[in-house]
């Protein structure tokens, strides 16, 4: 460093340049308040799926689930009577930056719920599990090795006829 220094002339003055600094992102208030709630909904809804999964068979597992689909999503009824293209559909009611998340939500509901059933339901509840979980995984920003690894699961359990594409 002191070798670079003394090659500069004894006039030489660091100067900045306002035009040549680059311009910093402005931080948008509104913007931080919505993903910090969509973090809080997420740590949130983790929080009360791990809850779930950690109750005894006896103390009513359906309602509990019922209930959590009423909690982050709405009626537990309209996720199970509509076809995906409705169900994708019904996002449409959360705003665009909480959609991903809230899908992913209701992919992990239909995934600890098909361990609850019986066939043929638990088949049918895991291939929503997977058309969601390949949806999120195309059209999220963040990977997830969870993800992935859910998604290698339920194509084992259901079997070769639902190979990735």
């Amino acid at each position: 460093m002191q070798g670079l220094l003394s090659k500069l002339p004894n006039s030489y003055t660091p100067k900045l340049l306002y035009s040549q600094t680059p311009k910093l992102r402005t931080l948008n208030p509104t913007t931080m308040l919505q993903q910090d709630y969509i973090m809080r909904l997420i740590r949130e809804f983790m929080a009360a799926l791990q809850r779930f999964l950690q109750k005894k068979e006896g103390e009513d597992k359906q309602e509990a689930l019922r209930d959590l689909y009423r909690q982050y999503l709405g009626e537990y009824e309209l996720y199970h009577i509509t076809t995906m293209d409705e169900t994708m559909q019904s996002f449409e009611q959360f705003p665009v930056e909480q959609r991903i998340h809230r899908m992913e939500m209701l992919a992990e509901l239909y995934y600890v719920e098909a361990d609850m059933k019986s066939e043929p339901t638990r088949s049918e509840l895991l291939r929503r599990a997977l058309m969601l979980f390949r949806f999120i995984d195309q059209h999220s920003k963040a990977y997830s090795f969870d993800r992935v690894e859910k998604m290698d699961q339920i194509i084992k359990e259901l079997g070769s006829s639902e190979k990735p594409e």
